[in-house]
């Protein structure tokens, strides 16, 4: 008689045996009095100042709404944002090209990039301007060209700000390029392409990831940078608001003018920006 084999379920696990006086201990969350205290405190801290400044009249909220969209103010706000734009497109062109000499095998241009960048980043922006703006008195004639009378504010403005920005956008750029594998430019030599075109199609579409959160910060420096040239008499979004309280001398409210639209274009590049990135990090490690 054959046997007949027996298939058993195995039996399910035996419940915890408690035993006789031992108690089970919990999990407490640990309570963080003190941060909900200081929270609490830094909150009504938040609340008194804002109350304050909202029902401080010596703030004038009326007269600052009344200048805000003023015409004045708003073709001061179009030069701060064309001077802007334009910096960072020049800046950044005249700094890649620095970038790439740095980062070259020739020795002159190595040490042509790093004594513009050394120079340009030595000097405080104002002095610049203010050579720039009395070029003539130092060069009266170039190339048989008067100087005295051939730059004018807006011009210095544009170049002044041009190259000290490419200096710190070279350093920016190189730090990218220095971001991007090794082995990211063996392969693209393996494929035979020429120096300009790894750069292009290479290089910098990885580098991008690198130099994208510091020119980010870069543009919104130079956004309130501009400011500056009000010495020179540009009439920017400052120098605009400074004709006005000049001539009415309602000088808090007209700088809350200013500061409020500075804070509205920062906000909004400050969005951009955090696109941007979030753009370029696809497909790497903490990209959301």
């Amino acid at each position: 008689m054959s046997a007949q084999t027996e298939i058993h379920a195995p039996s399910p696990p035996a419940p915890p045996v408690e035993r006789a006086g031992s108690t089970i201990p919990r999990i407490v969350p640990v309570r963080r009095t003190g941060q909900w205290a200081a929270a609490v405190v830094v909150l009504l801290l938040l609340a008194g100042t804002l109350v304050s400044v909202v029902r401080n009249d010596a703030f004038q909220w009326g007269v600052v709404g009344d200048y805000l969209t003023t015409g004045s103010v708003l073709r001061g706000l179009g030069l701060t944002l064309w001077l802007t734009g334009l910096v960072m497109v020049l800046g950044f062109a005249l700094g890649t090209l620095l970038a790439v000499f740095r980062l070259s095998g020739n020795r002159v241009l190595q040490a042509v990039s790093w004594g513009y960048i050394w120079l340009f980043r030595s000097t405080p922006i104002l002095v610049q301007l203010l050579f720039w703006f009395n070029i003539g008195a130092l060069y009266p004639h170039i190339l048989g060209v008067s100087t005295v009378n051939l730059l004018g504010p807006v011009a210095v403005a544009v170049i002044g700000l041009t190259l000290h920005e490419a200096a710190y956008a070279a350093e920016v750029v190189r730090g990218g390029i220095l971001s991007v594998e090794r082995g990211q430019l063996e392969a693209a030599q393996s494929l035979g392409l020429r120096p300009w075109r790894r750069l292009r199609r290479i290089v910098l579409p990885q580098a991008m990831r690198s130099i994208v959160p510091p020119a980010g910060n870069m543009l919104i420096g130079t956004l309130k940078g501009t400011s500056i040239v009000s010495i020179i008499a540009v009439q920017d979004l400052l120098y605009s608001v400074q004709l006005v309280y000049h001539r009415t001398y309602e000088v808090i409210p007209l700088l809350l003018v200013a500061t409020l639209w500075y804070v509205a274009v920062t906000s909004l590049l400050s969005i951009g920006q955090y696109y941007v990135e979030r753009h370029y990090a696809r497909g790497t490690a903490g990209a959301r």
